[in-house]
Order: structure tokens, then C-alpha cells, then sequence
């Protein structure tokens, strides 16, 4: 009966969702026509936003716990920082005046963003060494993550066949959230890969890679700065990172302006945390992802101020990335999944997988009998 219910809540959720992003496209075909027709500035930000406004809300249309999240990253987040930008004539739906229509639209509503020339020099200063070999096919890592993800899913939904009962339940619960973590990246990671690769396909547009193997991140800078998420840290770097650090290098000189834009980058990250899990959960934000924006933050800034004291001194490359993942695993577990384990969203996203298989089976048995 509850499986029904799902069932039923995805069909409705599909076809709001398709309407919803109907909506988007015509709100930024009108974005593109104001930005042909009225200069960058602040008379261009006062026809922009109205859009803004209406992909705030956008998200809050939809119960599904996929879909909103979808919604709510690629538009309520991105878009609309994007828009900011391009208002003053500035971020990626400004860098190419002559951008067609459907690259704009593309770029503006999708979490994909146009390959610079020459490309985006991601090295890693510390350990140059640890950078994806050139050679290694982005297929073929694809191919191995893929079966990954299928066996993650299989324990998480099954995991009581894999954890014996003489399992403490701390050993129990540290399992599942590393578990739960690795799920998160993958699926994350997976989702944007495919619609960078289906925009990139239908456009014929070359771009960035949407993560940088997180996993051989060699610190917290390495992996915030140039690994995890690119699209979501180069959208805080141009709305939140560079102004802020510009205005404090005024008031307080450059060596403040860093570390203090630094913390007002990962605040800045926190707060729409804290949005997002309402959009998701529907619960009154708890203050736990700002919380754990805030420790990451200030563990950046302690890193950039050791690098610049002892410049010729690092850990080896192994023990630098098991101390990575060591905290992230450690500090996502908590604060950060904690509201979302209070809320129990993982039986949601669980029910809507089966309700999206039960959906695709009816389908097939449709077009079989057709």
C-alpha cells in the first residue's frame, strides 16, 4: 500500500517537475532577451529579478526527495547566482556575448559550466605527482564507479545481511554512515557527470568536469578549492569569495582580506545548506550544516596559514589523504546528515527509487503490449 502511494506520489511529482522546468526555460529565454536588450547594471538587475524571485519558490512545488534537490541546486542555487552575475555583466552567461540561445539556456539552467582556453589549470601545488594520470579514459573510471554505486545501494538497503549482530551499535552506526557518505559522493557525483555529458552531447559544447576524484584530495583546500563540486565552488569564488575578499583587502589589507573571505565563503555555503534541507526536509533549519561549514572553514584557514609558516614541509601523499577523509567522513557523519537521519530521508529516497522502478516497469509492459 505504501509502495501505491509512492507509486502515485512520483507520477504527479514527474509531471510537475517536467512543468517546472518549463517554466524555468521560458523565464530564461526572457533573461536572455533583457540581456540583449538593457545594459549590464543595476536597471538590468531590477528586470532580473522577478525571475529570482519566482526560482526561490520554484522548488518548494515539489515533495520528491530527487527532483527537489535537482530543482533546488541546479536552480534556486546556481541559476539564480548566475543570474546575479550576468545582471552586472559578469559569470559564465556573460563570458561569450554571441551565445546562442540554447547554450544559454543550457548553461543557465544546468550545474555544467563551458571549458575555458586554455583549460583550467586544477594542479595540485602540494603533491603535483597525485593528479589524474592523463591517460586514465574518464569512461573507464566511470565504468568502475558505476558497479560501485550498485553495490553501496545493494548494503545500504540490505545492510543487516552484512553486519553480524555481535557488531556494536557505534561500530553499526559508523559503518552506515561511511557507507551513507560514499553513496552521497557517488550518486552526486554520477548525476551531474551525466548531465554534463547529455548537455555536452546535444550542444556539442566542451566542458568541465563537475568533480576532480575528491578521494585524492591531499587537504581541506585541495578538496573544497579544487576537487569537490567545481560548479558550486566557482559560483561562491565569483559571488562570494572575490567581492568579499576585495572589500576586506581595502579596509583591513591583504593578509586579513584571505582567511576572513574564506569564512564568509563557507558561512555563505552553510546558510544555503541550511536552505536547502528545508526545501528538502521541510523542517525548521537547525543551524548543523552552518555549523559544519564553519569548522571546515576555519580548518582552511589554519591549513593556509600553516603552508604559509612552513612552505617546505608536507605530509607524505597517503597520509595526507587519509587524514583528509578521515575528517570529512568524520564531520559529514555529524553535524552535517544529522537532520537528515532525524527526518529519516533515506526511507524516502528509498520508496522513491522503488516507485521510479515500479514506474519504468509499468512503462515497458506498456510499450510491450503496444
Amino acid at each position: 500500500m505504501e509502495l501505491g502511494f509512492y507509486h502515485k506520489r512520483m507520477e504527479y511529482e514527474l509531471k510537475n517537475f517536467m512543468m517546472l522546468w518549463l517554466i524555468v526555460l521560458l523565464s530564461l529565454c526572457y533573461c536572455y532577451v533583457i540581456g540583449n536588450k538593457i545594459s549590464k547594471g543595476i536597471k538590468r538587475l531590477l528586470f532580473v529579478l522577478p525571475i529570482i524571485v519566482i526560482f526561490m519558490y520554484l522548488p518548494l512545488n515539489l515533495y520528491s526527495f530527487h527532483l527537489n534537490f535537482l530543482t533546488f541546486y541546479a536552480i534556486a542555487w546556481l541559476c539564480n547566482s548566475k543570474l546575479l552575475l550576468f545582471a552586472f555583466g559578469n559569470g559564465p552567461l556573460s563570458s561569450d556575448p554571441s551565445m546562442p540561445i540554447p547554450v544559454f539556456l543550457a548553461v543557465a539552467s544546468l550545474p555544467i559550466k563551458l571549458q575555458q582556453k586554455p583549460p583550467l589549470n586544477i594542479q595540485n601545488k602540494e603533491h603535483p605527482s597525485t593528479e589524474n594520470p592523463k591517460n586514465v579514459s574518464p569512461i573507464l573510471i566511470y565504468a568502475i564507479k558505476g558497479p560501485l554505486l550498485a553495490i553501496v545501494v545493494y548494503i545500504t538497503t540490505n545492510y543487516s545481511v552484512y553486519i553480524t549482530t555481535n557488531y556494536s551499535v557505534y561500530i553499526h552506526q559508523t559503518f552506515l554512515s561511511c557507507i551513507a557518505c560514499l553513496q552521497y559522493y557517488l550518486q552526486y557525483e554520477m548525476t551531474l557527470a551525466l548531465i554534463s555529458a547529455l548537455a555536452g552531447a546535444l550542444l556539442g559544447l566542451e566542458l568541465e568536469p563537475t568533480f576532480n576524484e575528491p578521494y585524492l584530495s591531499t587537504s581541506l583546500q585541495n578538496f573544497w578549492g579544487r576537487r569537490w563540486n567545481l560548479m558550486a565552488s566557482n559560483i561562491l569564488r565569483l559571488t562570494v569569495h572575490q567581492p568579499t575578499k576585495k572589500m576586506f583587502a581595502r579596509v583591513l589589507g591583504h593578509r586579513w582580506a584571505t582567511p576572513l573571505a574564506v569564512m564568509v565563503t563557507f558561512s555563505a555555503s552553510g546558510l544555503i545548506h541550511e536552505l536547502m534541507f528545508y526545501y528538502l526536509l521541510r523542517v525548521k533549519p537547525t543551524g548543523e550544516a552552518t555549523c559544519y561549514f564553519l569548522i571546515h572553514g576555519m580548518c582552511v584557514v589554519v591549513e593556509i596559514e600553516l603552508k604559509k609558516k612552513f612552505k617546505k614541509w608536507n605530509f607524505p601523499w597517503l597520509i595526507s589523504v587519509l587524514l583528509t577523509l578521515g575528517f570529512v567522513l568524520v564531520t559529514t557523519s555529524w553535524p552535517f546528515f544529522s537532520p537528515m537521519k532525524r527526518c529519516k530521508a533515506y526511507v524516502r529516497a528509498l520508496h522513491e527509487y522503488e516507485a521510479v522502478a515500479a514506474l519504468f516497469n509499468d512503462a515497458i509492459l506498456c510499450f510491450g503490449i503496444m
